[in-house]
């Protein structure tokens, strides 16, 4: 389908703007809640860090906006292991388990590093790099809530910001 996988380029803002946003989630399992699809609505292009579970959910963020999608552990149809996307002039990477980066991200000029796998939401900066995991938007483990992110470009910065999601009815 068009726009998964390997990356792409969102224009977002120049060096002191603000306008665009990049919507993170990850670890769905195969469960797509509107809840979701709501707090994704808006952004230029939506990035899964793994464990789609199926390709309906795929399709679904789709509609939003162009997906770039990595391999999550539990994931059995063919996705990269890794992406790159760029957002307003930054590099932004992508993979499933954080533990699996092999390589220094800020000198292979990168400025934010997106993952997954836990299901625990991270925002940190380190040695000069974003670390972003939205947490899990999929069935719920470990008492976590669910949950999404968004990416924004401030002054030239990039910046995180976690957006639990409000639960409708009984869904787990």
């Amino acid at each position: 389908m068009k726009g998964r996988g390997g990356g792409g380029s969102v224009g977002g803002a120049g060096a002191g703007g603000g306008a665009g946003a990049i919507g993170v989630i990850s670890d769905t399992h195969g469960l797509m809640r509107p809840e979701a699809l709501d707090a994704l609505r808006g952004v230029d292009r939506i990035i899964h860090a793994g464990d789609v579970g199926t390709g309906s959910v795929l399709e679904q963020l789709e509609r939003i906006a162009p997906v770039t999608v990595v391999r999550g552990n539990v994931d059995i149809e063919e996705l990269p292991l890794t992406a790159s996307v760029e957002f307003g002039g930054r590099k932004i990477f992508v993979i499933h388990i954080r533990e699996a980066l092999r390589f220094d991200p800020k000198a292979a000029g990168y400025s934010a590093v997106v993952f997954g796998h836990s299901h625990k939401p991270l925002v940190e900066k380190l040695g000069g790099v974003l670390y972003l995991n939205p947490g899990s938007a999929g069935p719920r483990r470990f008492d976590l809530k669910p949950s999404v992110a968004r990416l924004t470009l401030r002054s030239g910065e990039l910046h995180a910001e976690i957006v639990p999601l409000a639960l409708s009815g009984t869904a787990s």
